[in-house]
Protein backbone atom coordinates (compact mmCIF):
# COMPACT_ATOMS: atom_id res chain seq x y z
CA UNK A 1 0.00 0.00 0.00
CA UNK A 2 1.08 3.58 -0.66
CA UNK A 3 0.21 6.26 1.89
CA UNK A 4 0.19 9.76 0.38
CA UNK A 5 2.62 12.15 2.07
CA UNK A 6 2.67 15.31 -0.07
CA UNK A 7 2.71 16.67 -3.61
CA UNK A 8 5.14 19.02 -5.33
CA UNK A 9 3.48 21.38 -7.80
CA UNK A 10 5.83 24.16 -8.90
CA UNK A 11 4.74 25.45 -12.32
CA UNK A 12 6.08 22.37 -14.06
CA UNK A 13 5.50 21.91 -17.78
CA UNK A 14 5.42 18.18 -18.51
CA UNK A 15 7.98 16.96 -15.96
CA UNK A 16 9.39 13.54 -16.81
CA UNK A 17 11.77 12.19 -14.17
CA UNK A 18 12.84 12.50 -10.54
CA UNK A 19 15.86 11.50 -8.44
CA UNK A 20 16.56 11.92 -4.72
CA UNK A 21 20.01 12.37 -3.19
CA UNK A 22 21.26 10.80 0.03
CA UNK A 23 20.71 14.11 1.83
CA UNK A 24 17.07 14.16 0.73
CA UNK A 25 17.33 16.77 -2.02
CA UNK A 26 14.70 16.05 -4.67
CA UNK A 27 15.65 16.79 -8.30
CA UNK A 28 12.88 17.04 -10.91
CA UNK A 29 13.31 17.26 -14.69
CA UNK A 30 11.06 20.11 -15.86
CA UNK A 31 11.57 19.27 -19.51
CA UNK A 32 9.51 21.70 -21.56
CA UNK A 33 10.74 24.55 -19.36
CA UNK A 34 14.33 23.37 -19.95
CA UNK A 35 15.25 23.21 -16.26
CA UNK A 36 16.08 20.94 -13.35
CA UNK A 37 14.32 22.03 -10.17
CA UNK A 38 15.62 21.05 -6.73
CA UNK A 39 13.49 20.73 -3.59
CA UNK A 40 14.00 20.02 0.10
CA UNK A 41 12.98 16.64 1.56
CA UNK A 42 9.60 18.19 2.43
CA UNK A 43 9.10 19.58 -1.08
CA UNK A 44 10.12 23.20 -0.57
CA UNK A 45 11.87 24.90 -3.54
CA UNK A 46 15.66 25.19 -3.18
CA UNK A 47 17.23 26.15 -6.51
CA UNK A 48 17.02 25.68 -10.26
CA UNK A 49 19.63 24.27 -12.64
CA UNK A 50 19.82 25.51 -16.22
CA UNK A 51 17.58 27.21 -18.73
CA UNK A 52 16.61 26.56 -22.37
CA UNK A 53 19.54 26.71 -24.79
CA UNK A 54 22.51 24.90 -26.24
CA UNK A 55 25.42 26.22 -24.17
CA UNK A 56 26.94 24.32 -21.25
CA UNK A 57 24.43 24.25 -18.41
CA UNK A 58 21.50 24.84 -20.76
CA UNK A 59 18.94 22.29 -21.93
CA UNK A 60 16.78 21.40 -24.91
CA UNK A 61 13.99 19.13 -23.66
CA UNK A 62 15.85 17.18 -20.96
CA UNK A 63 14.08 13.94 -20.04
CA UNK A 64 15.96 11.67 -17.63
CA UNK A 65 18.09 12.26 -14.54
CA UNK A 66 20.51 10.21 -12.44
CA UNK A 67 22.77 10.64 -9.40
CA UNK A 68 25.94 9.00 -8.11
CA UNK A 69 26.97 8.44 -4.50
CA UNK A 70 28.93 11.71 -4.38
CA UNK A 71 25.75 13.61 -5.26
CA UNK A 72 26.68 14.58 -8.82
CA UNK A 73 23.67 15.11 -11.05
CA UNK A 74 23.50 13.59 -14.54
CA UNK A 75 20.94 14.88 -17.05
CA UNK A 76 19.92 13.40 -20.40
CA UNK A 77 19.74 16.55 -22.54
CA UNK A 78 17.79 14.91 -25.36
CA UNK A 79 17.59 17.54 -28.12
CA UNK A 80 21.19 18.60 -27.52
CA UNK A 81 22.34 14.96 -27.88
CA UNK A 82 24.45 15.01 -24.75
CA UNK A 83 24.68 14.11 -21.09
CA UNK A 84 25.41 17.02 -18.75
CA UNK A 85 26.94 16.59 -15.31
CA UNK A 86 26.48 19.01 -12.40
CA UNK A 87 27.49 19.27 -8.77
CA UNK A 88 24.87 18.62 -6.10
CA UNK A 89 24.28 22.37 -5.89
CA UNK A 90 23.87 22.80 -9.64
CA UNK A 91 27.30 23.93 -10.83
CA UNK A 92 28.16 22.71 -14.33
CA UNK A 93 31.00 20.15 -14.37
CA UNK A 94 31.18 18.61 -17.83
CA UNK A 95 29.25 17.11 -20.72
CA UNK A 96 29.42 13.87 -22.68
CA UNK A 97 28.39 14.09 -26.35
CA UNK A 98 26.22 11.14 -27.43
CA UNK A 99 27.20 10.21 -30.99
CA UNK A 100 24.87 9.75 -33.94
CA UNK A 101 24.39 6.36 -35.58
CA UNK A 102 24.49 6.04 -39.37
CA UNK A 103 23.58 9.69 -39.70
CA UNK A 104 20.68 9.44 -37.25
CA UNK A 105 21.10 12.02 -34.49
CA UNK A 106 21.16 10.56 -31.00
CA UNK A 107 18.23 11.12 -28.64
CA UNK A 108 19.39 10.44 -25.07
CA UNK A 109 16.30 10.01 -22.91
CA UNK A 110 17.89 8.76 -19.70
CA UNK A 111 21.22 8.29 -17.93
CA UNK A 112 22.22 6.19 -14.93
CA UNK A 113 25.66 6.28 -13.32
CA UNK A 114 27.36 3.68 -11.16
CA UNK A 115 27.73 4.60 -7.50
CA UNK A 116 31.41 5.57 -7.89
CA UNK A 117 30.72 7.88 -10.84
CA UNK A 118 33.22 6.06 -13.08
CA UNK A 119 30.85 5.09 -15.89
CA UNK A 120 27.27 5.63 -17.02
CA UNK A 121 24.64 4.03 -19.24
CA UNK A 122 22.60 6.14 -21.67
CA UNK A 123 19.34 5.23 -23.44
CA UNK A 124 19.49 6.40 -27.08
CA UNK A 125 15.77 6.36 -27.86
CA UNK A 126 15.72 7.02 -31.60
CA UNK A 127 18.55 4.60 -32.33
CA UNK A 128 17.14 1.80 -30.16
CA UNK A 129 20.34 1.17 -28.21
CA UNK A 130 22.00 1.47 -24.81
CA UNK A 131 25.43 3.09 -24.60
CA UNK A 132 28.05 2.87 -21.85
CA UNK A 133 30.54 5.71 -21.34
CA UNK A 134 33.64 6.23 -19.26
CA UNK A 135 32.75 9.44 -17.45
CA UNK A 136 36.29 10.74 -16.92
CA UNK A 137 37.43 10.25 -20.52
CA UNK A 138 33.96 10.63 -22.11
CA UNK A 139 34.81 7.62 -24.30
CA UNK A 140 32.18 5.16 -25.50
CA UNK A 141 32.90 1.77 -23.89
CA UNK A 142 30.04 -0.41 -25.14
CA UNK A 143 26.90 -0.28 -27.23
CA UNK A 144 24.01 -2.72 -26.86
CA UNK A 145 20.89 -3.19 -28.90
CA UNK A 146 19.27 -2.65 -32.28
CA UNK A 147 15.68 -2.31 -33.49
CA UNK A 148 13.58 -5.40 -32.81
CA UNK A 149 11.68 -7.41 -30.22
CA UNK A 150 14.14 -10.16 -29.27
CA UNK A 151 16.74 -10.20 -26.48
CA UNK A 152 19.16 -7.25 -26.74
CA UNK A 153 16.69 -5.51 -29.10
CA UNK A 154 14.62 -2.42 -28.40
CA UNK A 155 11.86 -0.29 -29.79
CA UNK A 156 12.37 3.16 -28.24
CA UNK A 157 14.06 2.51 -24.89
CA UNK A 158 13.15 5.34 -22.52
CA UNK A 159 13.81 5.48 -18.74
CA UNK A 160 16.14 3.15 -16.83
CA UNK A 161 17.21 2.06 -13.34
CA UNK A 162 20.59 0.65 -12.28
CA UNK A 163 20.13 -1.71 -9.34
CA UNK A 164 23.11 -2.09 -7.00
CA UNK A 165 25.59 -1.39 -9.82
CA UNK A 166 24.67 -4.80 -11.21
CA UNK A 167 21.39 -4.98 -13.14
CA UNK A 168 20.17 -2.42 -15.65
CA UNK A 169 16.37 -2.19 -15.97
CA UNK A 170 15.34 -0.59 -19.28
CA UNK A 171 11.79 0.49 -20.17
CA UNK A 172 11.30 -0.74 -23.74
CA UNK A 173 8.27 1.36 -24.58
CA UNK A 174 6.87 0.09 -27.89
CA UNK A 175 7.79 -3.50 -27.03
CA UNK A 176 5.67 -2.86 -23.88
CA UNK A 177 8.12 -4.47 -21.49
CA UNK A 178 11.11 -3.88 -19.27
CA UNK A 179 14.30 -5.58 -20.41
CA UNK A 180 16.90 -6.37 -17.76
CA UNK A 181 20.59 -6.68 -18.67
CA UNK A 182 23.55 -6.91 -16.34
CA UNK A 183 26.29 -4.31 -16.54
CA UNK A 184 28.30 -6.57 -18.84
CA UNK A 185 25.43 -6.57 -21.32
CA UNK A 186 24.24 -10.11 -20.63
CA UNK A 187 20.49 -10.71 -20.80
CA UNK A 188 18.80 -11.33 -17.44
CA UNK A 189 15.03 -11.30 -17.96
CA UNK A 190 11.99 -9.58 -19.42
CA UNK A 191 9.40 -7.93 -17.20
CA UNK A 192 5.80 -7.64 -18.42
CA UNK A 193 4.42 -7.68 -21.94
CA UNK A 194 1.63 -6.18 -24.01
CA UNK A 195 -1.92 -6.14 -22.61
CA UNK A 196 -4.28 -4.48 -20.16
CA UNK A 197 -4.45 -7.20 -17.51
CA UNK A 198 -2.32 -7.46 -14.37
CA UNK A 199 1.32 -8.03 -15.23
CA UNK A 200 0.92 -6.42 -18.67
CA UNK A 201 1.61 -2.94 -20.01
CA UNK A 202 -0.04 -0.63 -22.51
CA UNK A 203 2.48 2.23 -22.37
CA UNK A 204 5.24 1.63 -19.78
CA UNK A 205 7.39 4.66 -19.02
CA UNK A 206 9.12 4.62 -15.63
CA UNK A 207 11.05 2.05 -13.60
CA UNK A 208 12.59 1.83 -10.13
CA UNK A 209 13.62 -0.97 -7.78
CA UNK A 210 13.31 -0.99 -3.99
CA UNK A 211 15.78 -2.36 -1.44
CA UNK A 212 13.96 -5.70 -1.42
CA UNK A 213 14.42 -6.19 -5.16
CA UNK A 214 10.83 -5.46 -6.15
CA UNK A 215 10.62 -3.47 -9.38
CA UNK A 216 7.97 -0.79 -9.89
CA UNK A 217 6.82 0.10 -13.40
CA UNK A 218 4.57 3.03 -14.32
CA UNK A 219 2.06 2.76 -17.17
CA UNK A 220 1.27 6.25 -18.44
CA UNK A 221 -1.85 5.12 -20.31
CA UNK A 222 -3.34 2.78 -17.72
CA UNK A 223 -2.45 5.18 -14.89
CA UNK A 224 -1.10 2.53 -12.52
CA UNK A 225 2.17 1.37 -10.99
CA UNK A 226 2.75 -2.39 -11.03
CA UNK A 227 5.21 -4.39 -8.93
CA UNK A 228 7.26 -7.38 -10.06
CA UNK A 229 9.49 -9.88 -8.29
CA UNK A 230 13.21 -10.05 -9.01
CA UNK A 231 12.53 -12.89 -11.47
CA UNK A 232 10.24 -10.61 -13.50
CA UNK A 233 7.00 -12.27 -12.39
CA UNK A 234 3.99 -10.14 -11.46
CA UNK A 235 3.69 -9.31 -7.76
CA UNK A 236 0.89 -6.75 -7.32
CA UNK A 237 -0.55 -3.39 -8.32
CA UNK A 238 0.16 -0.44 -6.06
CA UNK A 239 -2.84 0.10 -3.80
CA UNK A 240 -4.42 3.03 -1.99
CA UNK A 241 -4.98 2.35 1.75
CA UNK A 242 -7.70 5.00 1.99
CA UNK A 243 -9.90 3.25 -0.58
CA UNK A 244 -8.59 -0.30 -0.49
CA UNK A 245 -8.44 -0.19 -4.28
CA UNK A 246 -5.79 0.21 -6.95
CA UNK A 247 -4.03 3.59 -6.75
CA UNK A 248 -4.72 5.56 -9.93
CA UNK A 249 -2.36 8.19 -11.33
CA UNK A 250 -2.57 10.68 -14.21
CA UNK A 251 0.12 9.97 -16.86
CA UNK A 252 2.71 8.53 -14.44
CA UNK A 253 6.23 8.58 -15.90
CA UNK A 254 9.47 8.70 -13.85
CA UNK A 255 9.69 6.84 -10.52
CA UNK A 256 12.16 6.83 -7.63
CA UNK A 257 12.33 5.06 -4.25
CA UNK A 258 14.64 6.44 -1.55
CA UNK A 259 16.24 4.67 1.40
CA UNK A 260 13.25 5.48 3.61
CA UNK A 261 10.98 3.58 1.21
CA UNK A 262 9.32 6.76 -0.03
CA UNK A 263 8.03 6.48 -3.60
CA UNK A 264 8.19 9.54 -5.87
CA UNK A 265 5.88 9.48 -8.90
CA UNK A 266 6.10 12.03 -11.72
CA UNK A 267 2.63 12.72 -13.14
CA UNK A 268 3.45 14.42 -16.41
CA UNK A 269 0.29 16.14 -17.58
CA UNK A 270 -0.90 17.49 -14.23
CA UNK A 271 2.68 18.68 -13.67
CA UNK A 272 2.94 17.08 -10.25
CA UNK A 273 5.32 14.97 -8.18
CA UNK A 274 3.36 12.74 -5.80
CA UNK A 275 5.22 11.32 -2.79
CA UNK A 276 4.14 8.23 -0.86
CA UNK A 277 5.27 6.09 2.03
CA UNK A 278 5.35 2.41 1.09
CA UNK A 279 3.89 0.29 3.86
CA UNK A 280 4.08 -3.43 4.54
CA UNK A 281 6.18 -4.15 1.48
CA UNK A 282 7.83 -7.58 1.72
Amino acid sequence: MATHLFDIEEEFNQPSDVAVARNGTIYVVDGVNGKIKAFSPSGKPLFTIGRPGTDPGEFAFPLGIGLDESGRVYVADSRNSRIQIFSATGDFISEIPVPALNGEKSDPTDVVADSSGKWCFVADNNNHRILQFDIATKKLINSYGKPGAEKWEFRYPFLMHLHRDKDLYIVDVINTRVQVLNTEGKFVTFVGGWGVEKGHFFRPKGITVDKNGLSYVSDSYMGVVQLFNITGTFHSVLGDPTTGKVKKFVTPVGLFIDDAMHLYVVEMLPGRISVFSLENMP
